[in-house]
């Protein structure tokens, strides 16, 4: 006991920490930077995939790169956004754009040259936007978490467009097919099970708004 009032010795304190002023995170961080690029990576790919018709290995060869920068920058802006606090509604607006714009860009090229099945195409494309305008619709009871098998699948379609991008031929043209038939399940697979979760979360979160509405009668 130091016979100190609380007010002298601690509420000083406690009062700058209430009127400190909230961190301002400016638009243009690291992390932001990383997605802007990726969102302008997305004309540069699909000039470069249908330059000279489309299917000349050299041009193919630098659509290759700009998908795997795109790729690569995916993996550590949302990660840095979280690790240094630099998350911004741009952010997460921008960042799942970048990511559907990017591989939308490279299924439909690849289907309209003849290299990929439109079905293929459809099946990855409605499930991405299918999952999120689902997550909008439960956003109000809670977040869905990326799971193990979404990053698996996210994975295994980063390698398999960007196999099919490439152009290759003989042996790797068969082992493209078998890695894009793998993505292809782990698509259907995990949107399947984020439909699960999400009728699950909603019913709960129903369930609570009806006993806070009965709590309140």
């Amino acid at each position: 006991m130091t016979g100190v009032p609380a007010s002298a010795a601690g509420g000083g304190s406690v009062a700058s920490s209430r009127t400190a002023p909230v961190r301002k995170v400016s638009l243009w961080n690291i992390a932001n930077i990383l997605t802007m690029v990726r969102l302008l990576l997305v004309p540069c790919f699909v000039l470069l995939m249908l330059a000279e018709g489309g299917h000349d290995p050299a041009w193919r060869s630098l659509a290759w790169a700009a998908f795997t920068i795109a790729m690569i920058t995916d993996l550590f802006d949302g990660e840095l956004a979280r690790r240094h606090g630099l998350i911004t509604d741009f952010g997460k607006l921008a960042d799942p754009i970048a990511d559907k714009a990017i591989m939308g860009a490279a299924l439909v090229c690849l289907s309209a040259l003849g290299d990929l099945a439109w079905w293929v195409t459809v099946v990855i494309l409605v499930r991405e936007l299918g999952i999120t305008l689902m997550r909008f619709w439960v956003i109000r009871h809670g977040v869905i978490p990326a799971s193990r098998g979404g990053k698996l699948k996210t994975l295994a379609q980063g390698v398999a467009v960007g196999m099919y991008v490439l152009a290759l031929t003989g042996p790797l043209a068969s082992l493209r097919w078998w890695v894009m038939g793998l993505a292809v399940v782990l698509t259907v697979g995990t949107g399947l099970d984020y439909v699960r979760q999400a009728v699950v979360l909603r019913r709960a979160g129903r369930a609570v708004e009806r006993d806070l509405a009965r709590d309140g009668q």
